[in-house]
């Protein structure tokens, strides 16, 4: 069979600079905010005309940064990270073709010297996802009450209480204010869904993890059903 080449549309910038800490799917934590760069020659303002017609889009991507060769069998986090299901039985990105599909908000499209950006909510990227495709969502024909979900038929739960001490509480305020956006309230959902592998988090209830986000780096202790965040550095 013939080679497939695909190139890029466009790239995303987003928080995440390494996998620890995005969410497991999107949509889940709304408050994470990306910017989709359109690249030459895609970044027509015709090709784009009455997209903004449409709430949400699918965002077809290149998983990257992922370590490895495809693998048979994976472990789902939502499996606890101990028992193993057929790779195409998963979104996991240990792929053939390491493709990956998000649904996502689309906020707006805005013009920056010259170049054209999609303002996101709710992904899933890593920073600097090479993007492939973009499609509208369409509620009658991608929304399905009744189609079953295997061992991920739900939505997870938030599972911790998220504190600061007072210094990880005034960094993030500082940080928050610098990057205009509301910080605390995002590591509050992005901490509350618990971003450990599923492995870690059933082998210890105490733990203390990094994670980096945006230009700095997070130090957080989890304990029982509290995660306490420590301190804001960088």
């Amino acid at each position: 069979m013939n080679r497939v080449h695909m190139t890029p549309i466009g790239v995303i910038h987003s928080c995440f600079k390494e996998k620890f800490g995005i969410p497991r799917q999107a949509g889940l934590v709304e408050e994470v905010i990306s910017r989709l760069e359109i690249l030459p020659p895609y970044d027509r303002d015709e090709a784009f005309r009455g997209l903004t017609d449409f709430s949400h889009l699918w965002i077809s991507y290149l998983f990257h940064g992922v370590p490895g060769h495809w693998r048979t069998m994976v472990r789902p986090p939502r499996l606890g990270g101990n028992r193993s299901v057929g790779v195409f039985a998963s979104r996991s990105p240990f792929r053939p073709n390491r493709l990956g599909l998000s649904c996502v908000t689309l906020q707006e499209i805005q013009r920056e010297a010259g170049r054209l950006f999609l303002v996101l909510q709710g992904g899933d990227f890593l920073d600097q996802t090479p993007v492939l495709d973009i499609k509208p969502y369409l509620p009658y024909a991608d929304c399905l009450p009744h189609a079953r979900g295997g061992y991920a038929s739900e939505a997870p739960c938030a599972r911790f209480q998220v504190l600061f001490t007072a210094i990880a509480r005034e960094a993030c305020l500082l940080q928050g204010r610098r990057l205009g956006i509301d910080l605390l309230k995002l590591l509050e959902k992005l901490l509350s869904y618990d971003p450990r592998p599923g492995y870690q988090e059933k082998s210890s209830t105490r733990s203390t993890c990094w994670m980096r986000l945006f230009d700095f780096e997070i130090r957080f202790r989890i304990e029982g059903d509290r995660v306490q965040v420590m301190e804001i550095t960088g």
